[in-house]
Parts: structure tokens; C-alpha cells; sequence
């Protein structure tokens, strides 16, 4: 990931800076919550896909790098309100911003990011990128309340979980991209291959998320094992098992995510080992990974694509 954020390091720096300057306020716990969440780091992969594709274009401009920021604002406004909702008590290794501030300062200084995140797109002035980001933002939202509504529902399709993500994580990647192109002006072509390219790296990123719920390392992944199990998230390694597992890997998996419960995550996590799960939805990640690389075809040699190229296979490598 280092290599690849070196291709746009300058320009990284500078969407730090762009963060850092609006998250000022008169508000006191506004800045208190907002800088809580900037020292707690993160990848930063949505601002450096936008910056990717900007220089996979021609040169970034200052504009591309507002717009990093504001892709930074949405996602991170997302996941201050998902920890209310999820009860989360741990992200990247430390206490959520609710376990430190409480649930009603998350909600709302998340509202405050989504607001500046809009008042800095309006200042961006292209209609088309706000358009687009509107119906981003909506398509998100929309997909957060799906999944709560699935939450505990073991009768979930694969094709419905799909949909979940793809709205709730693929949309932000996806937007992040397509911003960033139609910010240079590309042709319509361009714009729609970048979009895909997004779109599948974050397919990609919440299948191996969703992997690492039942295989990841607590210390590296910064949050528990069996977290989407206890909140009841019929994920694509669950599916799986119920629908190619015994009757008795089935009936279990059915009612840990019924119950919401991982008092048997040992034996969940055996079942999806058992029935190959992992390894299916592994693959299926693979398969994004494998449609980002093609949508890339086209686009001019430059360091900037082989580190897109290179983040579409980190997407699936990683532990974390």
C-alpha cells in the first residue's frame, strides 16, 4: 500500500490538509469528535482512489483534491453513524467514536460531515459531480437501511446481499472514481471505466471484510472476530453454508444469525471452513478483482494505472 500511495503522496498530503482545515468549527465537540477520527488514521483508500484516477487522466488538479476530501468526509460520516447502529465498540484497534463520546455526539457530528461534505462539492461547481454524489450519498444510505433490515433475516439470497454491498461499500468506490474523471473531463468511455474499476475493487474490499469476520487477526484487523455474526449479518461465507452445507452446518448458521448470537462462533467458523465458504467467497473477490483489471484496459501506461492495478489486487491480499 506504501508504493501505492507514493504514486500521489504530494497530493495526499494535501487532501489531509483539506480534512484537517474543514473540519474546524466554532463547536467545540464538533472538532473533538472530527479530530478523534483523523488520529485514528485508516487506509485513506477512497481519497487515494481519487486521486489515482485523476492521475491515470493527466495531471491532478486542485479540484480532484477537494473532492478526495469530501469521498473522505461521506465515508467517514458512514462510519461514525454505522457504530451507533451496529453498537461497534472498536475500529482500527481503538475505542469507537461512540464508546468515547457517545452515541448522540457520533450521530451528529456525522451529520456535520455529510453537511460540509455537501457545502464543499457546491463550492467544486460542477453540476454533474454534484448530481452524482447526491445520488451517491442516497444510494448508501438506502443500502444501510437494507442491511438493517436484513440484520437477523437467515432467509437473505445471495443476489440481496450483493445489492447490500454494492450499494452501502461499491457505491463510494465507484462515485470516487467516476468524480474524479468527470472532474478532468474525460470522455463518457473513460468515465465508465474508471467507474467500474471503483465499483469492483469495492466489491472486492467488503467480500475479504467480510472474510476476515471468521478468519482475521483481532490485533491486526483492529476488531473483533465475529462481529457480523453478533449484529446478525447474513454475510456471503453464512449464505454459502446454508445453502451448500448440511442440514445441520445449515441450521446452526441459521440460528446464530436469527438469534444474533456468537455463542457457537467456534462451530460457525469450523462450518464455513468445512463447506469451502471461505474459499467461495475468496474467489468471488478474486473475480471483481479479476473485472477491475479489465475495466482498466484502454486507459494510457502511467505509474498511476499500474498502482490502480496494483490496488485492485491489495484488495484482496489484505489482513486488515
Amino acid at each position: 500500500m506504501q508504493q501505492v500511495r507514493a504514486v500521489v503522496s504530494a497530493e495526499l498530503d494535501a487532501v489531509n490538509a483539506v480534512i484537517i482545515e474543514q473540519l474546524r468549527s466554532d463547536v467545540d465537540m464538533v472538532e473533538n469528535v472530527g479530530q478523534y477520527i483523523v488520529d485514528a488514521g485508516g487506509k485513506r483508500l477512497r481519497p487515494v482512489l481519487v486521486l489515482l484516477s485523476a492521475a491515470a487522466l493527466g495531471a491532478i488538479s486542485d479540484t480532484q483534491i477537494r473532492f478526495a476530501a469530501v469521498v473522505e468526509f461521506i465515508h467517514t460520516a458512514t462510519l461514525l453513524h454505522d457504530d451507533v447502529v451496529d453498537v461497534s465498540e472498536l475500529r482500527r484497534g481503538r475505542p469507537t467514536a461512540n464508546s468515547a463520546f457517545g452515541n448522540a455526539p457520533s450521530v451528529l457530528v456525522g451529520d456535520f460531515l455529510y453537511t460540509r461534505a455537501f457545502q464543499l462539492m457546491v463550492a467544486l461547481g460542477n453540476h454533474d459531480v454534484l448530481k452524482m454524489m447526491a445520488d451517491t450519498t442516497n444510494t448508501i444510505a438506502a443500502g444501510e437501511v437494507l442491511q438493517l433490515i436484513r440484520a437477523g433475516d437467515a432467509a437473505t439470497s445471495e443476489e440481496q446481499y450483493y445489492d447490500v454491498i454494492d450499494r452501502k461499500t461499491a457505491a463510494l468506490f465507484a462515485a470516487g472514481c467516476e468524480g474524479a474523471a468527470l472532474l478532468a473531463g474525460a470522455d463518457a468511455t473513460k468515465v465508465e471505466q474508471l467507474r467500474v474499476c471503483g465499483r469492483n475493487i469495492g466489491v472486492a474490499f467488503q467480500l475479504v471484510d467480510d472474510l476476515l469476520d471468521y478468519e482475521g487477526d483481532p490485533e491486526v484487523t483492529g476488531k473483533n472476530v465475529g462481529d457480523d455474526l453478533a449484529e446478525g449479518k447474513p454475510t456471503l461465507p453464512l449464505i454459502h453454508v446454508m445453502r451448500e452445507g448440511s442440514e445441520a452446518q445449515a441450521n446452526l448458521v441459521r440460528e446464530a444469525i436469527n438469534t444474533k448470537d456468537r455463542e457457537r462462533l467456534q462451530e460457525v467458523i469450523q462450518a464455513v471452513r468445512d463447506c469451502g465458504s471461505l474459499d467461495y467467497t475468496r474467489n468471488a473477490a478474486l473475480h471483481c478483482r479479476d473485472q477491475a483489471l479489465k475495466a482498466l484496459d484502454g486507459l494510457p501506461d502511467s505509474p498511476a494505472k499500474d498502482a490502480l492495478a496494483r490496488l485492485a489486487a491489495l484488495s484482496i491480499q489484505r489482513s486488515h
